[in-house]
């Protein structure tokens, strides 16, 4: 992915401190993260290399995604309306590190 054209601002802006960082793997997905910084003003951190820990949220999220599309799926086949449903069914469920409120309802409050 090649990010040398300045990206485009999202239609819906978000208030600056909803994007502040970003932490990811060590993988070849962010290999252009200094770019990404310049254009974004959102700082980059990596993981180190097996330290799930250090990407809780991000962990915990992959095993809820996994319990509606197993390892391996192959996302060309799987409908975007079905995308849209999972996604809306994650975002609506309740989470224990959110006082069993919903990802949705958590966002709302921080847009306020």
């Amino acid at each position: 992915m090649s990010l040398s054209r300045k990206i485009e601002p999202s239609p819906l802006r978000l208030p600056n401190g909803l994007k502040r960082t970003l932490t990811y793997d060590q993988g070849a997905e962010m290999a252009e993260h200094k770019i990404f910084t310049e254009e974004t003003d959102i700082t980059i951190y990596f993981a180190h290399p097996r330290s799930p820990w250090e990407r809780g949220t991000n962990e915990n999220t992959n095993a809820l995604i996994r319990q509606y599309f197993p390892k391996n799926t192959d996302f060309s086949k799987v409908s975007k309306n079905r995308l849209q449903e999972v996604q809306n069914e994650l975002n609506d469920r309740p989470r224990k590190t959110l006082e069993r409120h919903t990802p949705h309802e958590k966002f709302i409050e921080l847009l306020r």
